[in-house]
Formats: structure tokens, sequence, C-alpha cells
């Protein structure tokens, strides 16, 4: 199953340092540094990433689409929150989707709809080893470690999670 990423980009923005900095340059830039890191995580790891931003300003009745860079990008639309717009497309892709976002009322929202709330600095360490994997040259398109790797931990129904938490963090190891 391919996960699709969707990222509340200026909550995100506003958590990293180097996306923040730019940000105080121009909001442009700012949106430009996400966008930029972003597609690089994906040419490492190859999933569907969606960025969505509030278009406050935007007095078009319609949400704004575009793309750069491999990276989906969406403008919500005059009276919209970007937050409905998120809770949307996870609705849509409930089994597929991870929400990247620090507001805890959105991944509240998003986790009842079985989509997965993953915590921006998470996501930022992800994001570190994705650029580290491709500077290396190490990453493939899944981003996996190849071959069997020795281990003694046991294994049993004795430390068995629930179904729903055990795929919630199978998809997130899949970031």
């Amino acid at each position: 199953m391919a996960l699709h990423l969707i990222i509340d980009g200026y909550n995100l923005i506003r958590r990293f340092d180097r996306l923040r900095r730019a940000e105080h340059k121009s909001l442009e830039l700012g949106r430009r540094a996400l966008i930029d890191e972003l597609a690089a995580y994906k040419r490492v790891k190859g999933y569907k990433i969606t960025v969505v931003f509030d278009g406050g300003q935007n007095n078009e009745p319609f949400e704004a689409r575009s793309a750069d860079k491999g990276i989906r990008i969406r403008f919500s639309r005059h009276g919209q929150t970007a937050d409905s717009v998120i809770v949307n497309m996870a609705c849509r892709d409930a089994q597929k989707a991870m929400v990247v976002t620090a507001d805890r009322e959105l991944a509240a929202k998003v986790a009842a709809k079985n989509a997965v709330p993953v915590d921006p600095g998470e996501f930022e360490e992800k994001m570190e080893m994705a650029r580290l994997m491709e500077a290396k040259g190490t990453g493939g398109e899944d981003g996996h470690r190849q071959g069997w790797v020795p281990t003694t931990r046991k294994k049993g129904p004795a430390r068995r999670l629930p179904k729903s938490r055990r795929r919630q963090l199978r998809k997130v190891k899949k970031l």
C-alpha cells in the first residue's frame, strides 16, 4: 500500500528552524524551502506528498492547486481553513494517509478518520535520515535495508499491541 503524506504547511514551517528563518525573510521563501526539503525526501522514499496551506488572502471560490518538484500543493479557498482541507483528504485516503501536524485538534480529527497523525519532530528526523541517505547514495525506492539482520529479540503475544496500534506503527516505520 502506497502512503500519502499530507503536510500541514505553515504548521510545519514554523516548527523547523531552517524553514522558520526562511519564512522570516518572506512567506514565499518559507514555502519554497519546505517544498525543497519535501522534494529531497520524496526522491528517497517515493511517497505521494501533498502540502496544504491556508489561502486566507485567496478570494477565489475554489481551492488553488499546483505541483512543484513532484510535490502537490493546495491552498484552501476563501473562508475555508487548511485544517478542513486536510481532514477531507484524510477521510478520502484514510488507510493510506499520514498527516504531519503539531495541531492536536487536527491530529485528533484525522485519527478519527483512520489516518495516522505524525509529530513534526519525528518527521524532521525522518527527513534528515532521508537527506543523509541521498547524500550517501544508499537510499532505494523503498529506503529499507536489504538482507537479513540477525536479532535475539524475543517475539510473542505477551507484548503484542492492539491491532489498530500495530497498523499505525507500521505506517510510521515506512516514513
